[in-house]
């Protein structure tokens, strides 16, 4: 929420306006100073906690001081120039917002029994700190899209990948953010959700070719996954563990991808392996849709290997691109509009499907926020 914290200031007053013993109330406001830096602590660290928009101002106020002297030894609202009294950087953790506070002595009389009451408002002036986003399948095709998008917007995103294997870690850079860990086993993904922001889910179960096909003889590839991978154990159960443990992590928001084509249980993807993948990642998702973490889930036409932002992008609902000629997308495209849906408000607790009108046709999507305003559906 906050860049850094520099000097946070507490001014006092008012004092020369109060009649009676100056020097003992000045000995208690200053006796009150350490309470005053513990809730400067307290403060800032539940203000860290929550991000806010860019140049948004937030005020809490909070009595500090139990009464100290009797009303009619004050003037009500009385205002002063006062020095300021300078709690050290130290006494307040590095991740806390800067902060600015003063104090007013109000009439408080029916509240305190006649007594005088001195309340600090505390302000804060927000300033965007990058997202922290964890990208799992980031060795996949699409993933790797989505780690650079997020690695070359770095004044908007701190990227985070999770891999399978160490050549996978090394494909896309090998940087210390880059994570080992197999996602059906809930111990390898606790770490790499610590501290994120956002999650953002591309892994899938992956079939296999069955060796022995000969294109030159007709017929059809018959394919297999591998035992303990299956779309079962991928697409339902380790989406499952990052959903559970994204959310114990305090995520505030996660961006499915999966593909169209889930309202059909005779689709040609299911009987792949007779593994029903498609049902699987449906059940994620549902899954997702109820876990109360704001979401989007982008069901993806065919995936393409082509260059993006050059087409004109279409979102529907339930399977109904599918029955158009407008079924494919490039997954550079696909990677963009899992980016934007991290920044946009539209794209929260929304469900869409995802194509694009063939190159040349149509204008090149650039709105996403309306792009996202279109879409009406929950699941």
């Amino acid at each position: 929420l906050f860049n850094r914290l520099s000097v946070a200031h507490v001014k006092i007053k008012p004092i020369s306006s109060l009649h009676g013993n100056k020097k003992i109330l000045i000995q208690k406001l200053k006796g009150d100073v350490a309470r005053i830096r513990e809730t400067i602590r307290c403060v800032s660290h539940s203000l860290s906690r929550h991000r806010l928009p860019n140049s948004t101002q937030m005020a809490a106020t909070t009595t500090f001081f139990r009464p100290l002297l009797p009303s009619n030894s004050y003037k009500s609202r009385a205002v002063v120039d006062s020095p300021f009294v300078s709690v050290p950087r130290s006494s307040i953790p590095s991740s806390s917002p800067s902060l600015q506070l003063r104090s007013l002595v109000s009439d408080d009389r029916r509240k305190s029994n006649g007594k005088l009451r001195v309340s600090v408002i505390v302000s804060a002036a927000a300033t965007t700190e990058p997202l922290t986003v964890l990208v799992t399948g980031a060795g996949g095709r699409t993933g790797q899209i989505v780690y650079k998008k997020l690695k070359e917007r770095s004044d908007e995103f701190v990227a985070r990948g999770l891999v399978r294997t160490k050549e996978s870690k090394e494909k896309i850079g090998g940087e210390d953010e880059v994570f080992i860990g197999d996602i059906r086993d809930p111990s390898a993904i606790a770490p790499a959700v610590q501290g994120i922001d956002a999650l953002v889910i591309l892994t899938s179960a992956v079939p296999q070719m069955k060796p022995g096909f000969d294109p030159s003889k007709g017929g059809r590839p018959e394919f297999y996954f591998d035992e303990g991978a299956y779309p079962e154990q991928v697409d339902w159960i380790g989406q499952k563990n990052q959903i559970d443990a994204a959310k114990a992590a305090g995520v505030k928001q996660i961006v499915l991808v999966g593909s169209m084509g889930g309202t059909n249980i005779n689709h040609p993807l299911n009987s792949i392996g007779n593994a029903n993948i498609l049902v699987w990642k449906r059940k994620a998702e549902q899954y997702l849709a109820d876990s109360g973490i704001p979401y989007t889930i982008i069901r993806a036409g065919g995936l393409q290997d082509k260059e993006g932002g050059i087409r004109e992008l279409l979102v529907g609902k339930d399977d109904e691109l599918l029955e158009t000629e407008t079924r494919t997308i490039a997954r550079a495209d696909v990677a963009e509009v899992c980016v934007q849906a991290l920044q946009l408000e539209e794209a929260k607790f929304k469900a869409l499907d995802l194509a694009s009108k063939p190159e040349g046709t149509g204008t090149p999507t650039t709105d996403f926020k309306a792009l996202f305003a279109q879409v009406t559906t929950r699941f």
